[in-house]
């Protein structure tokens, strides 16, 4: 499975644009009528995704369903937000991909660049306020929040970090990613770190004093946070997001591995689907989003350890028990501000540089 969520920080070397707002021909006479969307997508047969393998939150069962249950073929190429968005910008109206998912926090640009269509979808009141755009351009099917896995052949069970104060006073190296600047994953756990000790989006240097003394102790490790590093023990703790941390443990060994949201501070984040304004299957990519966001769809995302964005969604004991209760998500923030966070985040990898890794 791929590090998505990624690459905000890559996106310093794309332009970004001020057509906030535009739209085609095309994607202004499209029907936001979603009956007649999901008549016209099974007419259309097929939707083509950027960056949404199976694997990831198992959109593999979403794509199942609606070939098995709506004729809707389906295929993907995997890559990461910078990418999918720099392919829809840079192919224009010979678009080969309909729908992508990107981090949160990347959305406001590809907004701006006047790439998205927007579409709100029968769902659309079951979504935060956090979680979608307010005119439809994007939205997130699932929830994302900072944890840490720690793996108890490197830590005793009694060092087992509950919270970043506990890290704070640890002997035990940790990991934020081989990649902090341009990782969106790495760039939430980073302000996690933030808000642990004082800080926001808009002010994440409690965090770069954290991580800078970690630095200067020998303690923080630039591993990547992989599975498969995971499984060869060269991490001690890992920061990232729950469900991938869940995933990883359920694909080596439940046992050795524990999972743990910061007790003194999180952030809950997620990515957005977004459609493109010139799919060539434009009502496809429309019902695509709106299975996700249905009961079925957030079940098979929470069937991926993934939490559904939806509260509403009534989910099966067993899909449940995969994760982790909510009364471990006590002291979760969200991003107040998506703009200045995206900003924030543009800056990070020359802060990390000079502040952390100098």
């Amino acid at each position: 499975m791929k590090n998505k969520l990624i690459a905000t920080g890559l996106l310093t070397l794309l332009s970004i644009t001020t057509l906030a707002g535009c739209t085609s021909s095309q994607s202004a006479s499209i029907s936001s009528d979603p009956k007649v969307v999901a008549k016209e997508a099974k007419k259309e047969g097929k939707v083509v995704s950027l960056g949404m393998p199976d694997p990831w939150a198992n959109w593999g069962g979403s794509w199942k369903d609606l070939k098995t249950k709506y004729n809707i073929s389906h295929t993907d190429t995997d890559m990461n937000s910078a990418e999918a968005i720099h392919k829809f910008e840079s192919e224009g109206k010979k678009a080969s991909a309909d729908i992508t998912d990107i981090g949160m926090n990347v959305s406001p640009t590809a907004q701006k660049k006047g790439i998205l269509a927007k579409y709100k979808g029968e769902h659309w009141d079951q979504i935060p306020n956090w979680a979608k755009d307010k005119d439809g351009y994007w939205m997130n099917a699932y929830k994302g929040t900072i944890a840490f896995i720690t793996d108890k052949k490197n830590v005793s069970e009694k060092d087992v970090p509950k919270s970043w104060s506990d890290i704070k006073k640890g002997k035990y190296k940790v990991t934020v990613g081989a990649n902090p600047a341009s990782a969106a994953q790495s760039q939430y756990a980073i302000l996690a770190a933030a808000h642990a000790f004082g800080g926001d989006e808009s002010n994440i240097k409690p965090a770069l004093n954290f991580f800078s003394q970690l630095q200067k102790e020998n303690r923080l490790s630039s591993v990547d946070t992989s599975v498969q590093n995971l499984k060869k023990g060269e991490i001690d703790v890992g920061v990232l997001w729950d469900f991938n941390a869940l995933t990883d443990r359920h694909l080596i060994d439940e046992s050795r591995y524990e999972v743990t949201i910061p007790q003194d501070a999180s952030v809950m984040s997620g990515d957005s689907q977004v459609i493109n304004k010139n799919a060539k299957h434009p009502y496809a990519a429309r019902f695509a989003r709106d299975y996700f966001l249905s009961d079925a769809g957030q079940i098979n995302i929470a069937k991926g350890y993934a939490r559904p964005i939806r509260d509403d969604v009534k989910l099966p004991a067993d899909v449940k028990a995969k994760l982790l209760p909510a009364s471990a998500y006590k002291k979760v923030y969200t991003i107040k501000d998506n703009d200045v966070w995206n900003k924030t985040t543009l800056k990070l990898g020359q802060q990390w540089q000079t502040e952390v890794t100098k």
